[in-house]
């Protein structure tokens, strides 16, 4: 009759503690919103293509329609992943990886159009790709 004096496993005590675990939740809802206002931004680019003003020269020339549609596409994309992050989807995880991968390409990309909007959007990517390749919630981290 002995007793297990052994402490409780944290599951959030690894190299990312607590912030990865509520950076998870956290990333869920970013892509959710990084996917809504991508799609608000390709809806502008393809109903006005004045809209955004080109700063500079820039070695990769789009047209701002293809750009719009580029935008709605990953938008729709996006959120879902963050709505499947949300559920606690392991395909959510994966895909948001992926995705807000393909997000920090495509806004380095269109820089030239909105430079400061870009420039947040990939720091918001990074700290998304971070929480979810950090969250042991999953049971894919470390031991």
């Amino acid at each position: 009759m002995s007793q297990n004096t052994a402490p409780p496993q944290n599951k959030t005590s690894g190299a990312g503690g607590g912030w990865a675990a509520g950076g998870t939740l956290f990333a869920g809802v970013l892509m959710l919103v990084t996917g809504i206002m991508d799609v608000f931004q390709g809806i502008a680019g393809i109903a006005e293509d004045d809209v955004y003003t080109r700063v500079g020269d820039y070695v990769f020339k789009f047209n701002l329609t293809t750009w719009g549609w580029i935008h709605l596409i990953l938008g729709i994309v996006v959120a879902i992943a963050g709505y499947g992050i949300l559920k606690g989807a392991e395909w959510g995880r994966v895909a948001g990886i992926a995705l807000a991968s393909l997000n920090v390409i495509a806004q380095f990309l269109f820089l030239p159009y909105q430079p400061w909007w870009a420039l947040f959007s990939m720091a918001v990517s990074i700290f998304i790709i971070w929480a979810l390749a950090t969250d042991d919630a999953y049971g894919g981290g470390r031991p």
